[in-house]
């Protein structure tokens, strides 16, 4: 199964939590001091914020994948469109451990690529992912959003 992932940032969790929740008419599946993550069959959605670093408003979006295949399948869809994609990349980012690839659509937004196995005791680190979503746009021409992309999800 693949899912729409969307990651924002937030100055107030808790009210977003609550607003989230009514949203969606779920509890998260995953609570931080700084990290809340909703990853719903229905909607078929991996939504998750954080208060980290950077302008408050959208970060990124991307596919949550099931498999390693999937994430293969995506990547190479991508490339084979003649986008930039970076090379699936194994960390640790937002309380879990996943491979994952980058690309900056034409509007300048990063899309991550991801496919989760594992989790993290630590919120984690985005140099990695910052480097990446760096090279996929510098490949395209292209330019990040300015609300775009400030830490790593």
């Amino acid at each position: 199964m693949k899912r729409v992932h969307i990651n924002v940032r937030v100055e107030d969790l808790d009210e977003a939590i609550g607003f989230y929740g009514a949203l969606f008419g779920a509890r998260p599946d995953v609570v931080k001091d700084d990290y809340a993550r909703f990853r719903l069959d229905e909607p078929s959605i991996n939504f998750s914020m954080s208060r980290r670093g950077g302008a408050v408003g959208m970060d990124h979006m991307g596919i949550d994948v099931d498999t390693p295949e999937e994430l293969a399948e995506v990547t190479a869809r991508l490339r084979a469109a003649g986008h930039a994609s970076s090379a699936p990349t194994d960390g640790a980012c937002c309380y879990a451990r996943s491979t994952k690839s980058w690309a900056v659509d034409p509007a300048g937004v990063p899309w991550e690529t991801f496919h989760t196995h594992g989790v993290s005791a630590t919120y984690g680190t985005d140099a990695i992912d910052n480097a990446s979503i760096a090279a996929s746009a510098r490949e395209d021409a292209r330019e990040i959003g300015a609300t775009a992309r400030g830490v790593c999800c």
